[in-house]
């Protein structure tokens, strides 16, 4: 995934947009940029990797370069952004949080017009300048954006820096968020509300799915107004989202809470501790060992001194590296003892079997781990969580496959009630050698999020979303 964040003010906004782009680093991997409308200079921009340091590090000396009353900062998982753009329109900077599944489709249908792209990544089109190009296609931004969402398979939200202000749009069936927030001088956009607090802003409106709303530093006014069919993602309460976010009025760290007291009363094993894997399990463990009435203990410590995130390198043997040397355990805590661990997800499994391996080498007496949310069956088609070269890379999928199921065994495979799911989870129980594995209920993790179960993405689980 990725995050923005975008101010307009009545005076110089530069390190309220530096600090504000940096409260989203949790979502972006692999590149960070800033663009300000300097005075009498124009826009201004800069771009750099993540995969090597952190993004206050990289732009920190660059600060002073910049000035201006309107800015915009993208922390992203794929193309570097912002992208500068001149059209007839007038100029503009853009950027996007968008995956578009359908990009080649789109890049033959721009070239074909004999249109050209300028802005390129690892020698691939640069998928903002994609968007930027359908936008041009019209005659108003409004148009523009709406011709994106006509034409893209995938999802998009996005912000367009212009002289007068920021058009922050929502992707159509709002898979990711955009917020508004405010303060006396100025107004803010962000995916992340986290990002408000220390800058000064307050939740002001959230944007519904498909809404384009105008930003200036007096106040915001709709341009188009929020469709009725929602497909938020899911796993931003369960794996993406910061603690003290908020999407849809809903916080976080409060919904990780009841998916791991959701576990817990469907739970019959007797442990000594329960423990969340670093950092997104935290919340669950701890909503689990206040319903269990059982202590929270921390049998791994993450160090974070020198390590960045797991998931920023770009070779997936390398992010497994980093996510080891970084959990350090604690045979103090470990030995002897019976466990639960709390933990989001499983993907591939990998780390979680390097878990498992950990805490046998330190006398662990049983290991019984509770994920907050139903076995990944299927890749996801809208972000780029569990984007895999092949849904065989998904541990519960291969779980199926080894069972002798196919793809259109999938749906019994997904409901927890049918013998097909026991065997699956057993399976996948035997490969990362648990004593026992609960994966969340989707009934219960809908119940528990407290969204309607059509306004919320479900694919990776069920399958069910659309484009």
């Amino acid at each position: 995934m990725s995050g923005f964040f975008g101010v307009v003010s009545k005076k110089d906004c530069v390190r309220d947009v530096f600090y504000g782009t940096d409260y989203h680093s949790h979502l972006g991997t692999k590149r960070a940029g800033l663009v300000f409308i300097v005075p009498e200079k124009g826009f201004r921009r800069s771009i750099h990797t993540l995969e090597n340091a952190y993004f206050r590090s990289k732009f920190e000396d660059e600060l002073k370069e910049f000035t201006g009353y309107s800015g915009m900062g993208i922390i992203s998982d794929t193309d570097p952004q912002p992208i500068l753009f001149n059209s007839h329109l007038g100029r503009f900077a853009i950027v996007t949080v968008s995956r578009l599944v359908n990009i080649e489709e789109l890049e033959n249908r721009i070239l074909e017009r004999k249109r050209h792209f300028t802005e390129n990544f690892e020698g691939n089109i640069n998928p903002t300048e994609v968007i930027a190009n359908l936008i041009c296609e019209k005659e108003s931004f409004i148009a523009g954006i709406e011709n994106v969402y006509d034409n893209i398979k995938g999802s998009c939200s996005l912000m367009i820096l212009t002289d007068d202000g920021i058009i922050a749009a929502r992707d159509k069936l709002g898979r990711t968020p955009v917020v508004i927030g405010k303060k006396d001088d100025a107004y803010a956009i962000a995916s992340e509300t986290c990002s408000f607090p220390n800058t000064g802003f307050e939740i002001d409106y959230y944007l519904g799915p498909g809404e384009i709303a105008h930003v200036s530093a007096d106040g915001f006014k709709q341009l188009r107004k929020p469709g009725e069919k929602m497909q938020i993602c899911s796993f931003l309460w369960v794996y993406y989202g910061y603690p003290p976010s908020y999407y849809e009025g809903i916080n976080v760290d409060e919904c990780r809470y009841r998916c791991g007291a959701c576990l817990a009363k469907r739970d019959k094993v007797k442990a000594d501790f329960v423990c969340g894997i670093p950092d997104s399990g935290v919340g669950h463990a701890i909503g689990y060992g206040n319903e269990k009435k059982i202590p929270n203990k921390r049998p791994y410590s993450k160090y974070t001194a020198t390590w960045p995130r797991s998931f920023l390198p770009s070779f997936q043997e390398q992010r497994d590296l980093v996510a080891r040397m970084k959990l350090i355990p604690n045979r103090a805590v470990i030995e002897g003892k019976k466990m639960v661990f709390l933990d989001d997800s499983i993907v591939r499994g990998t780390q979680l079997k390097d878990n498992t391996n950990d805490m046998r080498k330190n006398g662990a007496a049983e290991i019984h781990m509770r994920i907050a949310c139903p076995p990944l069956l299927y890749s996801c088609d809208f972000l780029n969580f569990t984007q895999s070269r092949s849904p065989m890379e998904l541990a519960a999928r291969r779980a199926v496959k080894e069972l002798g199921g196919e793809e259109k065994d999938l749906k019994e495979f997904s409901n927890p009630d049918s013998e097909k799911y026991k065997k699956m989870v057993e399976k996948v129980t035997e490969k990362l050698d648990l004593d026992s594995l609960l994966y969340q209920r989707l009934d219960d993790l809908v119940e528990v999020i407290g969204l309607p179960k059509e306004k919320l993405c479900t694919h990776c689980w069920d399958g069910s979303s659309y484009f």
